[in-house]
């Protein structure tokens, strides 16, 4: 039986068909372990393993660190808490070294650089109940709002990430950024004591100036979520920000004032018996801890005097037999451990409303 011979050309094409099916496999294979990386060099799998373990939260955390940084408006807050501290470290070390000399309660001393002041500036604790508000307010009274007016907010949310990642990056910035000041500033008080006194700093003095400024943490913190708070719930910047700095004035200044004028209407008479004087001075001192900056001072007042061995009313029973010596460390934290809580608990509580509120809000509409 004979058959057409096959020409050069047809053994041409069945030779390069065949080859192309031998390199199809192969090529799928090469793109395959290019785009998991395996066909990389050893230096571009691991900047690429870096960068796929990059999680969202933590670049949004550097984003708002960076523009924190960059904003001229945290600069100059920042500026004014690091003038402040100067000023009243200057004002406190010439009464320490009075102090020193004359040898009189010269135990704990550098506890007294936070505390004592000369009568030109106040101490470095009301500094800090003071200008740590607005530290907090101007780190947060624009993280939501700001980001909705300039139409970033619905790009942000439409990338590959968790919409309450997004409000947990801009809070855990902010507090990072006042934690970083805070800690800068103790160690600097404590740097400039030590270079000053030529007197190192005992490990309880060390512990509690370390535990004051983490309660300084905490209160600070309170003030950036409530911010924060103001600014997911309204849309405009400024009207947050009034809101914010309207209770930081309420608190600071008229809620004294508000409950002296309730202690006067609710003080008992005279001839009223011990119990119900006592009951009224315990229902005024609850009413002034609803205040942030009440539970501020009484902690950091503790830790930093450890003379302070009560934060309420003592009987003279109560008194009878008691040492006047200074209390131990763990006694001052058991003594402020309620009004740390309390400011924990508020710090929840306002994060808590700011994220049930901007879970709930539609992003994508104007």
């Amino acid at each position: 039986m004979t058959g057409k011979v096959p020409s050069w050309q047809d053994l041409k094409q069945k030779l390069h068909a065949k080859a192309l099916e031998w390199r199809r496999p192969q090529l799928r294979t090469e793109a395959s372990s290019v785009e998991s990386g395996r066909g990389l060099p050893e230096g571009e799998q691991a900047s690429k393993g870096h960068s796929s373990a990059a999680h969202p939260f933590w670049v949004i955390v550097h984003k708002e660190i960076g523009d924190h940084i960059r904003s001229w408006r945290v600069v100059i807050l920042l500026s004014l808490m690091i003038l402040t501290c100067i000023g009243s470290l200057y004002a406190a070390l010439d009464e320490v070294r009075s102090i020193a000399r004359s040898e009189a309660d010269a135990s704990f001393l550098f506890l007294k650089l936070f505390t004592e002041h000369n009568g030109t500036l106040p101490n470095f604790i009301t500094f800090v109940s003071f200008l740590g508000p607005l530290l907090g307010i101007g780190l947060g009274f624009d993280a939501v709002n700001s980001e909705r007016s300039k139409g970033t907010l619905g790009r942000m949310i439409s990338q590959p990430i968790y919409r309450d990642d997004l409000l947990l990056a801009k809070f855990t910035a902010g507090f990072a950024l006042i934690a970083i000041l805070f800690m800068s500033l103790g160690l600097t008080m404590v740097g400039t004591g030590l270079l000053a006194l030529g007197i190192p700093p005992t490990p309880e003095e060390f512990w509690r100036i370390v535990i004051f400024m983490l309660i300084g943490i905490v209160y600070v913190g309170f003030w950036l979520n409530l911010s924060i708070l103001f600014s997911t719930r309204l849309r405009q910047a400024a009207t947050s920000a009034i809101s914010s700095i309207a209770v930081w004035i309420f608190f600071s200044v008229f809620f004294n004032m508000i409950v002296q004028l309730v202690g006067r209407a609710l003080a008992p008479a005279g001839s009223a018996r011990i119990d119900d004087i006592l009951s009224y001075a315990r229902s005024m001192q609850l009413l002034m801890r609803l205040s942030p900056s009440q539970l501020f001072d009484e902690a950091t007042m503790t830790m930093l005097v450890p003379s302070i061995r009560s934060l309420g009313l003592l009987t003279p029973e109560q008194q009878i037999g008691a040492i006047p010596s200074p209390l131990p460390l763990g006694q001052s934290l058991l003594l402020v451990w309620p009004q740390v809580t309390g400011l924990i608990a508020a710090t929840m509580v306002c994060f808590g409303i700011a994220y049930a509120l901007f879970m709930r809000q539609e992003i994508r509409s104007k």
